[in-house]
């Protein structure tokens, strides 16, 4: 599988991340086994999870994805060989959330503990918590950095000026910084007003700052749950839109010229942009995962680039 560098001078990734988070709690061990062991066979070794997932489904407490994680690593025997990144700052059973020093290194030990591994490789912070100094955020990073517990830092649901202000703050004071941000985007726009609070749509302004100061973007909901390519899954009211109409409509003409379908065009389109955006996706069957794997091999013509890319004479990213 091909690989993306993450940030300037960040290590190289799968282009095509696997999200785990319903592995091990809605998803038994054996589907979550063979789905894991699907993508590791395609080539595909960057895994992500978080400590909370997922503490919304019912019967589940948060951690079950990790510690899913941590099983088939250990089965396996494939720790050398996997990307592992996880996130804090969401609460769960038991759990406050925030990103204080202090919540920061327990929840980077506890996810240790339930992966059963001695470093993380991407360490996120799920969500921008400002009641916490950006500054106390990132030093807990350099900490944990310096004690080999986490190799690099990303971040999640959160504001181009803030991924600015802790940019700058990193970068007079040597600290490691945000290499990546993982955030909510795919073709479609959020309808006008929409607010998905906790998490944070990408918009033109963080696009821009990824694009000039070389912070790799993750899409996460990419596939909008599968509502692309499935009759039964309609479009969430949420990207319902004139504008997405016209995208939409474009989005099925040129997959249907190229014999695609419209969620595997989706990854592909994700994946030429400029800087490429790593598509972070689930699945829940082989079926699913085999057509994302199949998303890689899409390549967009200069052409069809332009005719997604263009919704009247307005361009849009």
């Amino acid at each position: 599988m091909k690989k993306l560098r993450l940030g300037i001078d960040g290590p190289k990734v799968s282009a095509l991340c696997l999200g785990t988070m319903y592995f091990g709690n809605r998803i038994d061990r054996n589907t979550s086994y063979d789905l894991l062991d699907q993508y590791a066979a395609a080539g595909g070794s960057f895994l992500d999870t978080a400590n909370n997932y997922a503490a919304w489904v019912p019967g589940f407490e948060g951690g079950e994805s990790e510690i899913l994680l941590g099983q088939w690593l250990r089965d396996r025997q494939n720790r050398e060989g996997m990307f592992i990144a996880t996130k804090s700052g969401f609460g769960y059973a038991g759990v406050t959330p925030g990103l204080n020093a202090e919540q920061i290194e327990k929840e980077c030990e506890n996810s240790l503990r339930r992966l059963g591994i001695e470093t993380i490789d991407l360490y996120y912070s799920h969500w921008d918590d400002r009641d916490i100094s950006i500054e106390e955020r990132m030093k807990a990073y350099e900490n944990l950095v310096n004690k080999g517990k986490i190799r690099y830092v990303g971040a999640s649901n959160h504001r181009a000026w803030r991924m600015e202000e802790a940019r700058i703050l990193c970068q007079s004071q040597n600290l490691p910084a945000y290499c990546c941000i993982q955030q909510r985007f795919t073709y479609l726009h959020p309808a006008p007003g929409v607010n998905f609070h906790p998490q944070v749509a990408a918009n033109d302004d963080l696009i821009d700052f990824c694009r000039n100061r070389e912070v790799t973007l993750l899409a996460y909901t990419p596939l909008l749950k599968g509502s692309y390519s499935r009759t039964d899954r309609p479009l969430p009211e949420t990207y319902k839109s004139p504008t997405n109409d016209i995208r939409l409509a474009t989005l099925k003409s040129v997959a249907a010229d190229m014999g695609v379908m419209e969620n595997q065009l989706v990854l592909a389109w994700l994946l030429q942009q400029d800087p490429p955006v790593i598509p972070v996706v689930g699945a829940s069957n082989r079926a699913q995962l085999s057509e994302n794997l199949a998303g890689l091999d899409i390549r967009l013509s200069v052409d069809q680039l332009e005719k997604l890319k263009c919704v009247g004479t307005v361009k849009v990213f």
